[in-house]
């Protein structure tokens, strides 16, 4: 389990996150967060197929689709469990900085594949919750 000193230091020198899954609805969880981020002074980058504009900022289909000189430190996943594998495979092949899975997702072989790789995993948490707790806004 990951500490709440990684956290903290996680949050503090990151800059982007891309928030996977992410809805253009004000009403669902990921806008809320995304939002959060957004106003945190965090560079969001939205992802989502099914759209092309959230927060302002351009939407992507995919990690892979994300331009290469965009370094990504945190994908940040609200997405089903069985939806992870990939995502995760996304964010080894991308360089990210760490693999955080919202509150209620997990998924322990990916975790474990992401962690190998090199990447920070956080999982089953909310990363507003989490900033909120230890950085404040």
């Amino acid at each position: 389990m990951i500490s709440d000193a990684s956290i903290k230091g996680l949050l503090e020198r990151s800059r982007t996150i891309a928030v996977v899954g992410v809805s253009n609805k004000p009403e669902r969880d990921s806008h809320r967060v995304a939002a959060y981020l957004q106003r945190a002074g965090y560079r969001v980058i939205p992802v989502n197929p099914a759209l092309d504009e959230v927060l302002g900022q351009p939407c992507y289909p995919d990690l892979a689709s994300i331009p290469d000189d965009v370094e990504v430190d945190i994908v940040d996943v609200f997405r089903r469990p069985d939806f992870v594998p990939g995502i995760a495979d996304e964010a080894i092949d991308r360089g990210a900085g760490a693999l955080w899975l919202q509150l209620g997702i997990s998924h322990a072989d990916a975790e474990r594949r992401a962690a190998e790789a090199g990447l920070e995993v956080v999982s089953n948490r909310c990363i507003k919750v989490e900033h909120g707790r230890l950085i404040g806004t």
